[in-house]
This record gives C-alpha cells, structure tokens and sequence, in this order.
C-alpha cells in the first residue's frame, strides 16, 4: 500500500511552515506587545493574547507562541493568512494613512516583481470580475469592502486597520478588453514587504472569487 503524501513533503507548504515558524521567532522577540499593539492598531488582552482585524474578521493572536483563531472560536487561520498577520504585526511601524495612492512598481523592487505581481493579482482580478464588474462591489463587501472613485468601478478593502487596498477595474469596450490595476496607500511599505503584498491581494481576490462562484 502506497503512503499518502503530507504536507510536508509538498515544498510550497514547506516553505509557508517555515515562513510562519519564523515569523512566529519574531513575534517572541518582541519586548513591548502593548507598544506593537499601538503601532498596529491592535487590541492588547490581559490574558496573553492580542486581536487583530484582517479582512473584516477578528483573529487572536497567542502571546508568545503565535497560534492565530478567529476570535472568541476556535477556528484557526489558514497558514497563508496566519503568516500575513504575523508579519503586519511584527512589522508595524505605526505610520498613519497618508492618503496618497500609488502602485505596485512603486514598492521597493516592484518594478522587477510586477510581471508576477501583474499573472498573480490583476490578471484573476480581470478575469473573475472585469466583464461583470459589479460583482466587485458584491465580493467585497463580504470582506468589509466600499465602493471607490476610481476607473470605472472600484472597492477599497482594509486588510488590516492601516493597509487600505484599492482594487481597480475598467469596462473595456468593442475595441479595447476590461483592465484593471490595484492601488495602496503609501505607507504600505511601513507595515509589509513587497511580496507580502502581492500574497495579500492575492488572497483578497481569490477569497472574493470563491464567494462569486459559490453564490
């Protein structure tokens, strides 16, 4: 009888379990929880933990092994997600909202990641949505997500309390095919690393797609 594989052995889970072991190193490292929670707009607990708002849902964090539930369950994060939240909160500097919009390959080394940036983000984000863009607006609601002043139509979706994340589309007409583009606040940087970013929108669209195809 052949062994099922675990996920171990499935390099892609391997090096998520690395990242969030790591991340989980860091988490421990830090001497002012009630300092980071501030930085991150996070609630501090007396009872060794913290809450988080990602995508319109509470988490709580485990002070200092790192376990993530969804708050007052005990549902626990998906890996992905548990990485992302550990790395917004080990990595908050606490910079407000500026205000000021700007895109991809203005992140540190965004120029060189944008074409996988581009395959992995604005291309589903087209294909899900671009022909029926109003369904962005439905999608994202589910995530905690308004509808923007931006393209043809756009939603803003707060991933965390200070990382606002724009999603952009264009109808498109008999000569030109729906486009789209993804806009953040800049202060993102302070807050995720480049790739972190493209991970969150990512999963913003993939979660908002799933949601469409299971209406």
């Amino acid at each position: 009888m052949k062994n099922r594989r675990s996920s171990s052995d499935n390099p892609w889970e391997r090096g998520f379990e690395l990242s969030y072991r790591f991340a989980r190193e860091q988490l421990a490292k830090i001497s002012d929880i009630k300092k980071q929670c501030r930085r991150s707009g996070a609630r501090y607990l007396e009872s060794n933990g913290i809450v988080i708002n990602y995508l319109n849902q509470p988490y709580r964090i485990m002070i200092p092994d790192g376990k993530i539930l969804l708050e007052d369950s005990n549902i626990e994060a998906p890996l992905r997600d548990k990485i992302l939240i550990l790395h917004y909160f080990t990595g908050a500097r606490g910079t407000p909202i500026t205000g000021k919009l700007i895109a991809y390959k203005q992140l540190p080394g965004g120029i060189s990641y944008f074409p996988a940036f581009s395959q992995r983000t604005i291309a589903p984000l087209v294909n899900h949505f671009g022909k029926n863009p109003e369904l962005l607006v439905k999608a994202a609601a589910r995530l905690g997500g308004r509808e923007s002043d931006y393209g043809d139509v756009s939603v803003k979706v707060n991933a965390f309390d200070h990382v606002p994340i724009i999603l952009v589309l264009w109808k498109g007409d008999e000569e030109l095919s729906p486009n789209g583009n993804i806009l953040f606040d800049a202060n993102i940087s302070d807050y995720l690393s480049t790739e972190d970013v493209t991970v969150l929108c990512e999963t913003i669209i993939w979660k908002m797609a799933k949601d469409i195809s299971s209406a």
